[in-house]
């Protein structure tokens, strides 16, 4: 499952998760200095004029994620091109195993067509051991698998809350999606801050939504409430029918491979954009978004040339495709691989793991986002994740957490995973406006965001200081990152319990700064 990309509003008890379509914090903030603005953004445009005069290396960052727009306008420029591959010719010229994978490669086509909606993989693990027990009572159960049914019936409880949790959710924001369906019926159409306030309430419920629709409406558009309500519901409805069905049956007629094979490596289409590429789109332009061009947005990296890996759907990701878009990523030069996504249960775990090492062996540094729930990771950490099945921990990666364009207690977005010794160091992840696909522009919030942003840095760094390997990019990262002495308000606390400092949520005790790491190499090697 990607990591949200979300802004939360309380909408007539409803938790609504959706990004603006105009910027809620100062354009490219991200690319600030606090030594110059006050503003923790990740300092590249100090570090640009550090490096005045310096050339640099092409790096190739492989973003695996929900397809990129590879002809957005401040894209198309920064898009790897495989060098062995002839376009649609239906040949694999380099032999890698892919057929004209000239931007990169989907592990979600196939010839039925494109997986967009996903099961959770708690349904997807729930109905396999399901079918293994089917209808045996605890006293039937062997001695030697009593452990494994055990572990069933925790499956089964903590997919029954999440499937109660999904469908109350979906059930109130179609009642809020009815009601702006009800104002845009009454006024030809149209759904607006002032067709909202000369709605006709039908009854009570009706006069709750309108009056905290209102108060929302002032500070956001209305279409774009439309769009992320419409959106919210299609999403929650297609989780809610691969919840509900057997999802593998449905990998297999869509993409064609075998679900339980974790050998299989050759598979998927290069329809690497996908049917839903706003998520990796958004994440591409943070890293590389064509810098001076006069339009748009400024990426952080311009030396950086986006690889396109679709292997994240709307649901959770699968171990197989993940460990095979890191093997892609490896084998085709990527130095640098941005990893927007996460899920909590991981049934695969060491299919994943080996394709970490195998990339490690190849130098290459993962990034990862923390995700969006407020927990604390070292108690209940997310997958993948740099603790390895072999008792190793990978060294050549890094975990981010969010935070804002704010001061004080709002610097770290209220949604972010922190954990004092599970993410690394944390990064601008809110109200960042980026590229989404049909050439636009949206502010998005998540550590979706924080992590490309740090992605960016290691890219710039990895090409003007090539000599670097992906163990002491991350090293440097750490050590140069910005501290922060004053109290800050931990994601998902009381308010009465809130209060800390930066060394209980990350490792570093500090925000990402390229500027810093720059003139520490620039002064050290």
């Amino acid at each position: 499952m990607k990591t949200k990309v979300l802004f939360i509003a309380n909408l007539a008890c409803v938790s609504l998760a959706f990004s603006q379509g105009k910027p809620n914090a100062p354009l490219n903030w991200y690319l600030n200095d606090p030594k110059e603005s006050k503003i923790y953004g990740v300092g590249a445009e100090r570090a640009y004029k550090l490096l005045e005069g310096k050339s640099s290396k092409e790096v190739i960052v492989a973003v695996i994620d929900s397809g990129v727009e590879t002809d957005h306008p401040d894209l198309k420029d920064v898009i790897w091109t495989n060098p062995g591959e002839i376009p649609d010719n239906g040949i694999d010229d380099d032999k890698n195993g892919y057929i004209d994978d000239v931007h990169g490669w989907s592990f979600l086509g196939g010839p039925g067509g494109d997986i967009d909606a996903e099961a959770l993989e708690l349904a997807r693990m729930f109905r396999i051991e399901k079918r293994y027990f089917g209808e045996l009572k605890e006293e039937d159960i062997k001695k030697e698998e009593k452990q494994r049914y055990d572990d069933y019936l925790k499956l089964k409880q903590d997919f029954e809350k999440e499937k109660v949790k999904t469908e109350q959710q979906y059930a109130q924001l179609s009642v809020l999606s009815e009601y702006m369906e009800n104002v845009k019926e009454a006024h030809s159409g149209v759904f607006t801050r002032k067709t909202n306030k000369a709605y006709i309430p039908k009854d009570d419920t009706e006069k709750k939504i309108k009056k905290r629709v209102g108060t929302i409406l002032l500070v956001y558009p209305a279409g774009e409430l439309d769009k992320q309500i419409t959106g919210a519901v299609k999403s929650l409805s297609g989780q809610i029918r691969m919840n509900s069905i057997d999802a593998d049956s449905v990998r297999r007629a869509v993409v064609g491979d075998n679900p339980y094979d974790m050998n299989e490596q050759f598979y998927g289409c290069n329809r690497y954009e996908g049917p839903d590429a706003m998520h990796g789109t958004h994440v591409s332009g943070i890293i590389a978004a064509k810098r001076g061009n006069g339009i748009g947005i400024d990426g952080i990296a311009s030396n950086a040339k986006i690889m396109v890996l679709r292997a994240v759907p709307n649901g959770d990701e699968r171990d197989k495709d993940i460990a095979n878009a890191i093997r892609y990523a490896a084998d085709n030069g990527a130095k640098v691989v941005n990893m927007s996504f996460g899920k909590y249960y991981t049934p695969n775990k060491s299919v994943v793991d080996e394709a970490i090492l195998y990339a490690a062996s190849k130098d290459v540094l993962f990034v990862h986002a923390a995700g969006n729930d407020a927990k604390n990771k070292d108690i209940e950490d997310s997958y993948p994740t740099r603790l390895l099945s072999n008792g190793t921990k990978a060294k050549n990666w890094l975990e981010i957490g969010a935070s804002s364009s704010k001061s004080g207690a709002k610097l770290l977005a209220d949604f972010s995973n922190y954990g004092s010794t599970t993410v690394d160091v944390f990064a601008p992840g809110v109200d960042i406006y980026s590229t989404v696909p049909d050439g636009k522009y949206e502010d998005a919030s998540g550590t979706s965001m924080a992590c490309p942003a740090t992605a960016g840095v290691a890219a710039l760094i990895r090409g003007y200081f090539p000599e670097l390997s992906a163990e002491e990019v991350a090293s440097v990262i750490m050590k140069t990152a910005e501290p922060y002495a004053k109290s800050i308000a931990i994601p998902g606390k009381k308010k009465n319990e809130a209060k800390g400092t930066m060394s209980q949520v990350c490792i570093s005790g500090s925000f990402v700064n390229a500027a810093n790491a720059v003139s520490f190499l620039l002064n050290n090697r």
